[in-house]
């Protein structure tokens, strides 16, 4: 099992009392926003927010995993 050295959370939008929270539990979040009055939904931010097919996730995963 790996033990960390840190755990660094990276989102594009967190509501406030959710950021609130994580930041307990990390060692560092970080958030292009944290709304007071969130939307419901991340796809909400965003103009063009098409949903990745799991395939295409798993496949850069894979090529990322391979880099390191």
């Amino acid at each position: 099992m790996r033990k960390p050295k840190q755990v660094v959370v990276a989102v594009p939008v967190t509501p406030y009392d959710t950021a609130e929270k994580l930041k307990l539990m990390v060692d560092e979040l970080v958030s292009l926003d944290i709304e007071r009055h969130y939307l419901g939904a991340v796809g909400a931010y965003y103009i063009d927010f098409r949903q990745v097919e799991d395939n295409e996730v798993m496949a850069l995963l894979k090529s990322v995993n391979n880099a390191l």
